[in-house]
């Protein structure tokens, strides 16, 4: 799944970063509610994991009333260090679809998110595979097909290819990459990235007579069918 996350406490915003891409997603983050409404509003997403106190001027309640005010039904789970019964209310009444209070078990987060983004999909369980055009990833054979054929890559190669699936049809910026591939959370002046897409070019792309990793110049990469 694609997940925002938007928590200002830089210790559990990395914590539980780290454990969701972990488990396979792709989590965008922002630390104040500014930055978390526009992206909420901008960009879509299959669950939102939301602080219920944020700096910015806009609080999580405030966050995520505005959302629902324009019928984004995305599901939210609520995290907060408030856990009196009135305070769990009037975050479900506000458009919260669960609650959860701080401190937490990330292994209990983590069932939480899932268990809202299959309910939000109607599946009895999380996504296994993924397809574009006619590029297939199976997430636990971890095999890639094109068009039937069996493509063989480097782990890193693999989880390229997989962040660059979940965001297909989407502008993926090196920075995204950096942050959500390599797991940098700074530019190393290094053309990693340039040297991963090449290879992973020449095996997804090359064999085969349509494209489907293509340059957006300025700005990054988009797999995409033609």
């Amino acid at each position: 799944m694609r997940i925002l996350l938007v928590e200002d406490d830089q210790t559990v915003r990395g914590f539980v970063a780290k454990g969701l891409k972990e488990a396979g997603h792709v989590v965008d983050q922002a630390d104040n509610g500014k930055d978390g409404l526009f992206m909420a509003v901008s960009e879509s997403f299959d669950t939102i994991i939301l602080d219920r106190m944020l700096p910015g001027g806009i609080d999580g309640l405030h966050l995520l009333e505005t959302i629902r005010g324009q019928h984004n039904r995305t599901p939210v789970l609520l995290l907060s260090a408030l856990a009196q019964v009135d305070e769990r209310v009037a975050g479900l009444k506000a458009g919260g679809d669960d609650y959860l209070t701080k401190p937490f078990a990330f292994s209990e987060l983590l069932a939480r998110v899932e268990a809202l983004g299959r309910r939000a999909k109607g599946e009895s369980g999380p996504t296994t595979r993924l397809v574009v055009a006619d590029l297939e990833m199976d997430l636990l054979s971890r095999l890639v097909r094109r068009g039937g054929q069996k493509i063989d890559l480097q782990p890193r190669e693999f989880r390229l290819l997989e962040y660059l699936m979940r965001h297909a049809g989407q502008v993926v910026t090196r920075t995204m990459l950096l942050e959500g591939v390599w797991d940098y959370h700074f530019d190393p002046q290094t053309n990693v990235i340039d040297v991963h897409v090449s290879r992973l070019r020449q095996k997804i792309d090359r064999p085969f007579p349509t494209a489907l990793i293509h340059t957006v110049r300025n700005a990054g990469y988009m797999l995409r069918d033609e």
